[in-house]
């Protein structure tokens, strides 16, 4: 496994960073694929400058690659966005990268996709990568529709699927949280009780070292998710324990919360705080994925390096 040149994709990224020293980490040497002339990020071996819709300087890119890691594409977060976007950005350019490894008889494709692949923002039961996927959105839909055009090229491939991501530099729904965790308040969310699974970034790339590790071929997509799902108190009382605080959490019913944000157009934000998405990584872990810490811990983690 040491010495594998891996090409990497995204690693200006949130999770891309993270990836490429996590995978130098583990003695890999990692070349990334740039869109734009800048300095080559730390931990990097080598960089090359193309474009993935437009498919250039690929064969140089690819060249002495034993397998891809694509985590660049069109984030979840950016409200709006038009749904031919996300078909350009995460559909058509994770095609055309796979067609120039298979051209170049890469070994493994492996493929960042979503939970939003398998499902819409809560689910009622547990989410298992066995279920049919049934996205519910622009970005789930051109996830999928990217592992299904991979599943179509005849190279061995397998697309992750992780549910909401955290970790330093995160942004989104993690950071706001994390906003208020900090703040001296008592909160009212104590009676909030659905959970939902996470997963932390360091998890995350030990993830995809498992994926690059697998001896047989994949072709498959597997669930990312640590086994301990949180309520949203458990959360805040997480991230307050890594600053050092007690939790000050108050039990105002969760109907009154919601009332609330509807008068201040904040559906979105309340459907998202009183529903829960359970997801199990029961593929990932028969391939030997164990989580290095608890979801609990791994947040409290966070905190502190967020304000260290």
């Amino acid at each position: 496994m040491g010495g594998q040149l891996i090409a990497l994709t995204g690693s200006t990224g949130f999770i891309g960073r993270h990836l490429l020293h996590a995978l130098s980490a583990r003695g890999y040497r990692v070349r990334v694929l740039l869109r734009r002339p800048v300095a080559v990020p730390d931990g990097a071996s080598g960089a090359v400058v193309g474009d993935l819709s437009r498919p250039m300087n690929m064969a140089a890119a690819l060249a002495g690659v034993d397998a891809v890691v694509h985590s660049a594409g069109l984030a979840h977060a950016m409200s709006g966005t038009p749904e031919d976007d996300y078909r350009t950005s995460n559909t058509q350019a994770t095609r055309r990268l796979a067609e120039s490894a298979a051209r170049v008889g890469i070994r493994r494709f492996v493929f960042l996709s979503s939970i939003r692949a398998q499902t819409g923002p809560s689910a009622a039961g547990p989410v298992r990568e066995t279920d049919a996927p049934e996205p519910t959105d622009a970005y789930g839909r051109s996830k999928r529709d990217a592992e299904a055009a991979l599943a179509e090229i005849g190279l061995d491939w397998v697309a992750l699927r992780p549910v909401l991501v955290y970790g330093p530099g995160v942004k989104g729904n993690m950071a706001a949280l994390l906003r208020l965790a900090r703040t001296s308040y008592p909160l009212p969310f104590g009676g909030f009780t659905a959970r939902r699974s996470l997963v932390s970034v360091d998890n995350l790339a030990a993830a995809v070292a498992t994926a690059l590790a697998a001896p047989a071929p994949l072709g498959r997509a597997l669930v990312v998710a640590e086994p301990d799902p949180l309520t949203l108190p458990e959360m805040i009382a997480a991230l307050r324990h890594g600053l050092g605080r007690a939790p000050k959490l108050v039990a105002v019913p969760p109907g009154l919360i919601g009332v609330a944000c509807r008068l201040a157009g904040r559906e979105e934000a309340y459907a998202r705080l009183s529903t829960g998405l359970v997801a199990r990584a029961d593929g990932l872990s028969a391939l030997g994925w164990a989580p290095s810490h608890t979801t609990g811990d791994g947040l409290a983690a966070f905190a502190r390096a967020e304000t260290a």
